[in-house]
């Protein structure tokens, strides 16, 4: 057998498989490290990205290595209770699963409550100098403690444990250890009342109050970041009203001749309600007034006005009639409609929007992964800190700073005592308990995925769709916005203003062959040379052989000639040159702003087409905007340098910032070269560059852009290929999106200052740092006190988002 040489082995082409995973007892940063880990190392996972803030999981695995179950198995049994998402999620659904976390936790908030009540009733009689008996009973702070433990606290003691067994401990972990040690060592004072030691009982109970009180107000938080999510979800029509087409009349021949009622009586006919995702592509659905359009489709009856503020952020209703393209989850207000379906199930705007957002909620910000890092190994410092405070104090600490008078941040009074006395035991142990219960890996957990989480959501609210977190932060560091020209700052509907034949031919016959060869594509210009054929009423010819070359012309036989219509470049490509009359021509059309498009026949330059493109009437406010902003602000296109500077000069661009006669194929090179600052030799200077498009030949330019931005009315590949999406198509929405970018990163690197700075302050306040020199330690209570506000200021400030205005 003959080989293949080896640059013509056949490759094999892998097909990655993404699976979603809803994973359940995570409580901390620790815990989602431990579920990355486990799901990396998993043979045949590629890639586990995972988010805290939403419990989710996903993994890319090469299709057929994996079985998603298994994995699913593999992560229960390690102690994350895990389920392969089966179709999709809803409203209904996570509400639902929202209610009963917040009832739950209500419950456990609940029970806890009355028992941290009747502990700090004790403390507050004895601050104000009255006695309650029963209130300072020792057994019942004794029973109060053992209730504590055994009620509300047993989850969380019993997940600390496990996730000790599995050398994964977390925050429960800390919280159980801390709980347990002063309950044992109150227990123990309790029963040998000769030792002299100290009973406290009432840290257990406030050590877990505070917990769950902190839990649930971060569960609470955490619901309302999510709820903007919630909403997107909730806009999925679920069912949809099918209806059957008009009937046919049957001719003499048996030919179909007409419809034998009007379609406005077929519309009543066999209304069958479905749900939305078993509608097919083709069939009709009847949406009456009040009702969500369950498809995205093309109206053939009825008018109405629509409600599209869910994907515009519009509020202002639209007139839409016979005709009219209507999107699905958008809202019917006045008249009845019926609507074919063109794009159903998965496949509508709205359900491409929510997988978007989804999938953005699980991309990181590269910030966020010295937090995974350190996450990973905190509780561990933690548990070591801990062990040496203790150490330190009940040897050393107590030796240096005998009998100074201290207060615990609680409101009670205390003293050091000498050598190896019970004091100096009680003193380090809570001081060790403390320091185990102040650290917060939640907040640092729940510092990126919050933030991303009200950002996403919220802009996509607003017709911004952004992908991950990772575009947040790259829009953060951005410094050039490169523009295309054509559809994206202008409105892409050319109209043709000049028609010079530069023959013996009628400017008309030059516009029919130039028409007809043009019937082979539908590019904007091909698009205005056909319209102003129909406008002057013109007889188009019969073309074959149809050949297009983006970015530079078409070629189609036309009465069996050879008709090549297109920009200098292709003709010179074809061997064919400009004279003297057509450079002269070229030069004062191209002055004036316009486009220039060459025809030939034979091999022979025929005549010249100018046509025109309108600037959007937001494009130069845009402009002025991002140049105050400070960014450079760039023009890219194929077109000629003279027609390019025209529509510079009316937006302000300075010619350094203009890049005129690119081809498509090169549009990818100079972004390459503006982002390693080899575009200008004398400053060169590497830049964070976005690029903002709407065609199918901006999609390499996109791709290769730090931050590529589409226009929503652009071609899908343009729109898969960017990172932002405009759903208003307005370029006003391109300062929106950099201004919310900015700040939801802003958030992000706050949330995470403020974990690192709590846990760097906390965790040698709570070790006794101010005691020398203050007589201040923190106890165990204070410090889960200090230890709730923690998370849920992050999740906090996250919400704040929620007010973000626009600048304008």
């Amino acid at each position: 057998m003959q080989l293949l040489p080896k640059t013509e082995q056949p490759q094999t082409i892998t097909v990655n498989t993404k699976v979603i995973l809803d994973v359940g007892g995570m409580k901390c940063a620790g815990c989602m490290r431990t579920v990355e880990r486990h799901l990396s190392q998993y043979p045949g996972v590629k890639t586990a990205a995972v988010n805290l803030a939403t419990d989710v999981a996903v993994v890319e695995y090469e299709t057929g290595t994996v079985d998603a179950d298994a994995l699913a198995q593999h992560l229960t049994s390690v102690g994350f209770l895990t389920q392969v998402r089966q179709g999709k999620q809803t409203a209904a659904t996570l509400n639902t699963k929202r209610h009963h976390e917040m009832r739950s936790a209500r419950q456990q908030l609940a029970i806890a409550s009355l028992l941290l009540a009747l502990s700090v009733m004790g403390h507050v009689s004895s601050i104000l100098g009255f006695s309650v008996p029963f209130l300072h009973n020792i057994w019942l702070h004794f029973a109060l403690a053992t209730l504590a433990i055994l009620i509300p606290g047993r989850p969380i003691l019993v997940d600390g444990w496990l996730s000790w067994w599995r050398n994964s401990p977390n925050m429960n972990t800390l919280v159980g250890l801390g709980t347990l040690t002063a309950y044992t060592a109150s227990v123990v004072a309790l029963l040998f009342p000769q030792l002299g030691w100290e009973c406290f009982f009432d840290e257990p109970v406030m050590i877990l109050g505070f917990m769950l009180l902190g839990k649930t107000l971060e569960q609470s938080a955490r619901g309302k970041a999510a709820s903007a999510f919630r909403k997107l979800l909730a806009l999925q029509p679920q069912q949809a009203k099918l209806i059957g087409k008009p009937k046919k009349k049957q001719g003499a021949g048996g030919e179909e001749s007409g419809t034998i009622f009007p379609i406005a009586l077929n519309l009543f006919e066999s209304v069958v309600e479905i749900p939305a995702e078993q509608v097919r592509v083709g069939e009709w659905v009847q949406v009456l007034p009040g009702e969500k359009i369950p498809v995205d489709g093309e109206i053939i009856y009825g008018q109405s006005t629509v409600d599209e503020a869910m994907l515009t952020g519009e509020s202002v209703a639209l007139l839409k009639q016979v005709g009219d393209t209507v999107t699905a989850g958008t809202l019917n207000q006045l008249g009845m409609l019926a609507i074919e379906a063109n794009r159903t199930g998965d496949d509508t705007t709205i359900a491409q929007i929510v997988a978007l957002v989804e999938t953005a909620q699980n991309r990181k910000a590269p910030v966020q992964r010295f937090a995974d890092i350190v996450s990973g190994y905190f509780t561990y410092f933690v548990l070591a800190a801990s062990l040496v405070t203790f150490l330190f104090w009940y040897f050393i600490g107590a030796n240096l700073w005998g009998n100074i008078p201290m207060s615990d941040g609680m409101g009670m009074s205390h003293q050091v005592g000498v050598e190896h006395s019970p004091s100096n035991l009680l003193l380090s142990l809570k001081l060790a308990i403390a320091v185990m219960v102040v650290a917060c890996p939640c907040a640092l957990g729940l510092a990126t995925p919050t933030a991303i989480m009200v950002g996403t959501a919220m802009s996509a609210e607003r017709g911004l769709l952004i992908k991950g977190g990772d575009v947040l932060e790259k829009v953060h560091h951005l410094k050039t916005i490169v523009f295309d020209k054509t559809g994206t700052l202008t409105t892409g509907k050319p109209t043709v203003t000049d028609c010079i034949s530069l023959t013996s031919e009628e400017d008309s016959q030059l516009l029919e062959f130039a028409s007809a060869a043009e019937s082979g594509t539908s590019h904007p210009l091909a698009i205005a040379i056909q319209a102003e054929a129909a406008k002057r009423k013109l007889i188009i010819p019969q073309a074959e052989d149809f050949y297009t070359e983006p970015g530079l012309g078409v070629s189609a036989v036309v009465q069996g000639k050879t008709i090549l219509l297109g920009n200098a470049d292709w003709l010179s490509w074809h061997g064919i040159s400009l004279n003297q009359q057509a450079e002269t021509i070229t030069q004062e059309l191209a002055q004036a702003g316009k486009t220039i498009i060459y025809l030939t026949k034979n091999g022979q330059l025929a005549g010249i087409i100018a046509a025109t493109d309108t600037l959007r009437s937001d494009a130069q406010n845009t402009i002025k905007h991002l140049q105050k902003m400070g960014l450079r602000v760039m023009l890219l296109s194929g077109d000629r340098l003279e027609a390019v500077n025209a529509i510079a000069q009316q937006l302000g661009i300075n010619k350094s910032d203009i890049i005129a006669g690119v081809p498509p194929a090169k549009k990818a090179a100079i972004i390459e070269s503006l982002q390693k600052g080899e575009f200008h030799p004398n400053s060169p200077q590497k830049s964070i560059v976005a690029m903002v498009g709407d065609g199918i030949n901006d999609a390499p330019a996109l791709s290769q852009a730090d931050v590529g931005i589409s226009l929503h009315s652009g071609t899908d590949v343009a729109m898969e290929t960017a990172e932002i999406i405009l759903m208003r198509d307005e370029l006003t929405d391109v300062i929106t999106a950099i201004e919310l970018s900015r700040a939801t990163f802003s958030k992000i690197r706050q949330n995470l200052f403020w974990a690192f700075a709590y846990n760097t302050v906390g965790i040698p306040l709570a070790a006794g740092v101010m005691l020398p020199s203050l007589g201040f330690i923190l106890s165990p209570a204070g410090a889960a006190l200090l230890m709730a506000f923690s998370s849920v200021s992050v999740v906090t400030n996250s919400l704040l988002l929620r007010w973000f205005t626009y600048k304008r």
